[in-house]
Protein backbone atom coordinates (compact mmCIF):
# COMPACT_ATOMS: atom_id res chain seq x y z
CA UNK A 1 0.00 0.00 0.00
CA UNK A 2 1.38 3.39 -1.03
CA UNK A 3 0.82 6.03 1.68
CA UNK A 4 0.68 9.78 1.13
CA UNK A 5 0.76 12.54 3.76
CA UNK A 6 -0.03 16.24 3.62
CA UNK A 7 -0.12 18.94 6.29
CA UNK A 8 -2.25 22.00 6.86
CA UNK A 9 -4.79 23.97 8.85
CA UNK A 10 -7.68 23.35 6.43
CA UNK A 11 -9.82 26.12 7.90
CA UNK A 12 -12.72 27.56 5.91
CA UNK A 13 -12.53 24.49 3.70
CA UNK A 14 -12.97 25.33 0.00
CA UNK A 15 -12.70 23.69 -3.41
CA UNK A 16 -8.96 24.44 -3.58
CA UNK A 17 -8.47 22.28 -0.48
CA UNK A 18 -10.59 19.53 -2.03
CA UNK A 19 -8.51 19.65 -5.22
CA UNK A 20 -5.29 19.34 -3.18
CA UNK A 21 -6.69 16.35 -1.29
CA UNK A 22 -7.95 14.73 -4.51
CA UNK A 23 -4.59 15.12 -6.25
CA UNK A 24 -2.71 13.91 -3.17
CA UNK A 25 -4.92 10.82 -2.94
CA UNK A 26 -4.27 10.05 -6.62
CA UNK A 27 -0.58 9.61 -5.74
CA UNK A 28 -1.24 6.61 -3.52
CA UNK A 29 -3.70 4.28 -1.88
CA UNK A 30 -4.00 5.88 1.56
CA UNK A 31 -4.05 9.60 2.40
CA UNK A 32 -3.09 10.90 5.81
CA UNK A 33 -3.79 14.53 6.66
CA UNK A 34 -1.74 16.02 9.49
CA UNK A 35 -4.03 18.76 10.76
CA UNK A 36 -2.63 21.71 12.70
CA UNK A 37 -3.94 21.73 16.26
CA UNK A 38 -5.32 24.88 17.84
CA UNK A 39 -2.23 25.22 20.06
CA UNK A 40 0.11 24.81 17.08
CA UNK A 41 -1.85 27.44 15.14
CA UNK A 42 -1.27 29.85 18.05
CA UNK A 43 2.47 29.15 17.83
CA UNK A 44 2.30 29.88 14.08
CA UNK A 45 0.33 33.09 14.82
CA UNK A 46 -2.47 31.71 12.68
CA UNK A 47 -6.07 32.02 13.79
CA UNK A 48 -8.53 29.38 12.61
CA UNK A 49 -12.26 30.02 12.54
CA UNK A 50 -13.10 26.37 13.26
CA UNK A 51 -11.63 24.41 16.16
CA UNK A 52 -9.28 21.49 15.58
CA UNK A 53 -12.05 19.00 16.44
CA UNK A 54 -14.47 20.59 13.96
CA UNK A 55 -11.83 20.79 11.19
CA UNK A 56 -10.96 17.14 11.87
CA UNK A 57 -14.63 16.15 11.63
CA UNK A 58 -14.96 17.95 8.28
CA UNK A 59 -11.79 16.35 6.87
CA UNK A 60 -12.82 12.87 7.99
CA UNK A 61 -16.05 13.26 5.97
CA UNK A 62 -14.11 13.80 2.73
CA UNK A 63 -13.84 10.65 0.64
CA UNK A 64 -10.20 11.25 -0.30
CA UNK A 65 -9.04 11.35 3.34
CA UNK A 66 -8.30 8.04 5.05
CA UNK A 67 -6.86 9.29 8.34
CA UNK A 68 -6.41 12.58 10.19
CA UNK A 69 -3.59 12.99 12.71
CA UNK A 70 -2.66 16.04 14.79
CA UNK A 71 0.15 18.35 13.71
CA UNK A 72 1.48 19.71 16.98
CA UNK A 73 4.87 21.15 15.99
CA UNK A 74 7.15 21.94 13.06
CA UNK A 75 9.56 19.12 13.86
CA UNK A 76 7.29 16.06 13.79
CA UNK A 77 7.36 15.38 10.05
CA UNK A 78 10.22 12.87 9.99
CA UNK A 79 8.69 10.98 12.91
CA UNK A 80 5.27 10.97 11.19
CA UNK A 81 6.79 9.63 7.97
CA UNK A 82 8.55 6.83 9.84
CA UNK A 83 5.66 5.99 12.18
CA UNK A 84 3.05 5.86 9.40
CA UNK A 85 5.36 4.29 6.79
CA UNK A 86 4.74 7.17 4.36
CA UNK A 87 5.91 6.95 0.75
CA UNK A 88 4.96 10.42 -0.54
CA UNK A 89 4.91 13.83 1.18
CA UNK A 90 2.68 16.38 -0.61
CA UNK A 91 2.37 20.14 -0.10
CA UNK A 92 1.25 23.11 -2.16
CA UNK A 93 3.95 24.69 -4.29
CA UNK A 94 3.86 27.85 -2.17
CA UNK A 95 6.11 25.73 0.11
CA UNK A 96 8.45 24.68 -2.72
CA UNK A 97 11.87 23.66 -1.40
CA UNK A 98 10.91 24.01 2.28
CA UNK A 99 10.55 20.27 2.83
CA UNK A 100 13.32 18.94 0.63
CA UNK A 101 15.04 17.74 3.83
CA UNK A 102 12.45 14.92 3.82
CA UNK A 103 13.74 13.43 0.54
CA UNK A 104 15.92 10.82 2.28
CA UNK A 105 12.74 9.46 3.91
CA UNK A 106 10.14 9.63 1.11
CA UNK A 107 9.26 11.25 -2.20
CA UNK A 108 8.51 14.99 -1.82
CA UNK A 109 5.96 16.54 -4.20
CA UNK A 110 4.88 20.19 -4.42
CA UNK A 111 1.52 20.55 -6.17
CA UNK A 112 0.47 23.78 -7.91
CA UNK A 113 -2.10 25.75 -5.97
CA UNK A 114 -5.62 25.95 -7.35
CA UNK A 115 -6.04 29.31 -9.10
CA UNK A 116 -8.78 31.65 -7.99
CA UNK A 117 -9.30 30.47 -4.41
CA UNK A 118 -7.56 30.75 -1.05
CA UNK A 119 -8.58 31.01 2.59
CA UNK A 120 -6.79 34.35 2.77
CA UNK A 121 -8.89 35.65 -0.13
CA UNK A 122 -12.11 34.37 1.46
CA UNK A 123 -11.27 36.18 4.72
CA UNK A 124 -10.44 39.39 2.84
CA UNK A 125 -13.66 39.19 0.81
CA UNK A 126 -15.73 38.74 3.99
CA UNK A 127 -14.23 41.86 5.54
Amino acid sequence: MKKVITYGTFDLLHWGHIELLRRAKEMGDYLIVALSTDSFNRIKHKEAYHSYLHRKLILEAIRYVDEVIPEENWDQKIADIKTHDVDVFVMGDDWKGEFDFLKPYCEVVYLPRTDGISTTQIKEDLR
